[in-house]
Order: C-alpha cells, then sequence, then structure tokens
C-alpha cells in the first residue's frame, strides 16, 4: 500500500494549504479500497445491503408467454383485416390454471390476466371490445399479431446478470430476488466507523454544564449521518484533551473500525495534542480547504483505518461529512453506482453574498413560487449556528469563482431530503 502523501502528491495541482474542494475530494478518493470480506443473508435482510456477487437467473420469468389482459386468446393468422371476426370459445385459461388443450383455427379461450397462453394462441384480444353471442364472440378489426401479451423471458432472462456486484440492494430489488426463487445472496460485510468528539469545552448531554463548556452536538449530527449510510457505528464518546487519552483513543479506533471520524482538533490555533496524536500514531495530512464553512480537515490513515478529522463548529461538520466523507465510505462500503449528490440548478430569490476564491455551501430553503423552483438562504451563515442546518433543506453550492449573486440568477443546491 503507498504512503498516502506520496499518492495525493502525484495530483495535478494539489496543494495542502489551498486545497480546492474538487482537488480534496480527488485525493480522497485515490487513497480509498473498498472492504474485503461478505456474508450470505436471507433475501429480506439484505435490503440496504451491497451486493458481493452478481445475481444471476437459472430460470426466465416470466416462465412462459402470458397474457397481459383479461380477455380472449387467438391465433392471429385467424384474424380479418376487413371486417370483424368470430371465434366460437373452447375453454378458459386462468393464473396458475392453464388451458391443457390446443386451440384450432376459428377458435379462441377466455384467458385472464397472468395466464399462459394456450398452445397455438400469440394474440389476446381485451374483453372490452368484442361481442359475446352464445358460445361465440366477435372481434372488431384492427387488432394486432402479439398485442395484449408478454414472453417468456420478458422480464429476466435464464443466464443473464440482472444486478451487479456493488448494487445497493433497494426494496424493488427484493421482489426482483424473490421472483427468480432466490433463498439468499451474497452481500460485502458492512463497513465499520468510528467517531468520537475531542475538547475539553464539550459536555455530554445529561451533564452539567460548567463555566466556558457546550454541550457536545457534533457526536448526534455525526451519528445521524452515518446511520442512513447503512455502516456498523462505534460511538467512542467525548475525548479530552490529554495525548495519553487522545492516543487510546486512536489506537482503538483504529484496531476495531475500517474508518475513524473526529470533530475538533484540526484548526489552527487549537490544543496540538489531536493533530499531534493524529501524526505519531499514522500518516495523516493536514488541509486548509478553499471552502466555507469547513476550511481545515485532516485525513489519512492509522493502522488499516482511514481517518477523516473534521472541524469543531456543528455546520462546519456536517458540511464536510456530506461533501468529503459520504461519498468515501460508500466507496469503501463496495458501492460502484453513481451515489454523488445531484446538483441541481434553480433560481435565487434573494441577493446572495459571496467572495470569490473559494467554494460557499450557504444554508438554503428550497421552495416554489407559483410553477418555479426558488431558494434563499436561512439568513446567518456563521459555521457555528447548527439552527440554519435544521431550517434549511438544502445547501446553496456556491462555485469557487463566483462572486455576489443577485437575485434572478440561477445557483446550484443539493438536496437534504433522500441524502444517505
Amino acid at each position: 500500500m503507498k504512503p498516502i502523501a506520496e499518492v495525493v502528491s502525484c495530483l495535478d495541482g494539489y496543494d495542502p494549504n489551498a486545497l480546492h474542494v474538487d482537488k480534496a475530494r480527488e485525493a480522497i478518493r485515490a487513497c480509498l479500497v473498498p472492504v474485503a470480506g461478505h456474508e450470505r443473508v436471507a433475501t429480506r435482510a439484505a435490503l440496504g445491503r451491497v451486493l458481493a456477487e452478481d445475481v444471476v437467473p437459472s430460470i426466465d420469468v416470466p416462465a412462459h408467454d402470458n397474457s397481459a389482459m383479461d380477455g380472449y386468446a387467438v391465433r392471429a393468422a385467424d384474424l380479418r383485416a376487413d371486417g370483424e371476426t368470430r371465434f366460437d370459445e373452447v375453454g378458459t385459461a386462468l393464473a396458475g390454471r392453464p388451458y391443457k388443450g390446443k386451440v384450432g383455427r376459428g377458435e379462441c379461450v377466455r384467458v385472464m390476466t397472468g395466464a399462459v397462453m394456450p398452445a397455438g394462441t400469440d394474440t389476446v384480444v381485451i374483453q372490452e371490445v368484442v361481442r359475446i353471442e352464445g358460445d361465440s364472440i366477435v372481434v372488431p378489426p384492427g387488432q394486432r399479431r402479439g398485442q395484449n401479451t408478454r414472453a417468456a423471458g420478458e422480464d429476466l432472462k435464464s443466464g443473464v446478470a440482472v444486478l451487479k456486484a456493488g448494487h445497493l440492494i433497494a426494496p424493488a430489488d427484493l421482489g426482483l430476488i424473490a421472483s427468480l426463487g432466490i433463498a439468499e445472496v451474497s452481500v460485502r460485510r458492512r463497513l465499520r466507523v468510528a467517531f468520537f468528539s475531542t475538547g475539553d469545552e464539550l459536555v455530554s448531554i445529561g451533564a452539567p454544564l460548567g463555566e466556558g463548556q457546550v454541550y457536545d452536538s457534533n457526536r448526534y449530527t455525526l451519528y445521524g449521518m452515518l446511520s442512513r449510510l447503512g455502516v456498523e457505528i462505534l460511538d467512542m464518546g467525548v475525548v479530552r484533551d490529554d495525548p495519553a487519552l487522545l492516543e487510546a483513543a486512536f489506537s482503538s479506533a483504529a484496531a476495531s473500525a475500517d474508518a475513524i471520524v473526529t470533530s475538533g482538533g484540526v484548526s489552527v490555533g487549537e490544543a496540538d495534542y489531536t493533530k499531534q496524536t493524529m501524526a505519531k500514531l499514522g500518516e495523516v495530512l493536514f488541509w486548509t480547504i478553499a471552502m466555507r464553512p469547513g476550511r481545515p480537515m485532516a485525513f489519512g490513515r492509522i493502522g488499516d483505518a482511514l481517518l477523516f478529522g473534521l472541524p469543531g463548529n456543528p455546520v462546519a461538520v456536517m458540511v464536510t461529512f456530506y461533501q468529503f466523507v459520504r461519498d468515501a465510505l460508500l466507496h469503501l462500503s463496495g458501492r460502484t453506482d453513481d451515489f454523488t449528490i445531484p446538483l441541481l440548478r434553480v433560481t435565487a430569490s434573494h441577493p446572495i453574498r459571496k467572495v470569490a476564491g473559494r467554494t460557499e455551501y450557504q444554508r438554503g430553503v428550497l421552495f416554489r413560487d407559483g410553477g418555479e423552483w426558488m431558494v434563499k438562504t436561512t439568513g446567518q451563515q456563521g459555521s457555528g449556528v447548527l439552527r440554519s442546518m435544521s431550517e434549511a433543506n438544502c445547501f446553496i453550492v456556491l462555485e469557487h469563482e463566483r462572486g455576489k449573486v443577485e437575485a434572478g440568477e440561477r445557483v446550484q443546491v443539493q438536496l437534504f431530503e433522500g441524502l444517505a
């Protein structure tokens, strides 16, 4: 495994003291290797897991040509193009109870949706258009060969992979897998992520606050964001600014997890214990990213675990998690689909302050004004104003070189709802 510094130093435009957002993402991605190991689980228990092997049908779905509508199965060769056609009804076919005979010239079989097409027939005429006369039906002109039928293997073909390794199993996939009669699937093991907060000023909820202390909110937002990724979570609490305690926490996390996420202790001017401990135990890079909020960040490896050291301010923690950590953890989990958060373009309803030379993630409210989607900020954008994240339903993503935004200009947004 190459040293991280060697990997990232080869990237064009890499400058740890003034790192663009896209370069930080590129540097992280270059160091990621999905976790090894997989297990077999019952199909119903596979929701939200990542496939370790392709799902390959051993049967066709549907297994037989069948009717897509309630009606009458006929031979297209018997249908007249210039007028009505009369057929004698010789039987009935239901879903799961096929008609056993063979249909001859001028004959038809009453069929229900899902019924196997009787031998000799190739077309279904829906019941609403026929005229019944005793034991016969009269079909109007204009019918097409093969209409209202489903061919064997039309949905899934035997031997052709329908879900690929690296696919995240969704509810529809459970039904698809079940339709193949597959009781168990092979999935990657869950990614294990340890996280903790650092700082003497932090107090866990339930304890009284001392002078200058604050309750630790970061662990709760991190827990929520991690929970939505389907990873195994190890909450290691608050770790004080003490070298021995920090070393023990990092060592324990590295021994039990695939990734470590911390908040606090990476900004310039903060107590150096956290950064010193990171550097002592592993290979860690300290970045100043050209973004707001969330400029300081650490990235590296301690033992076999990747480390993401996030800022301490509550909003900065969430922004850096969504912009860097989320995608990295999904890649480590073995996902191969495009899981990046999409950017949508909408209209700014009000002017937005912005300084060129950094990427900004302002908290926004996306709303509909008539038939047009528009966005406005939540107001105060300080990195300690966690209320702004609670009030927002999106990030307003303002590009690195962009300056002030005027009302009516188009801007990019990332929606919160549906974010994993």
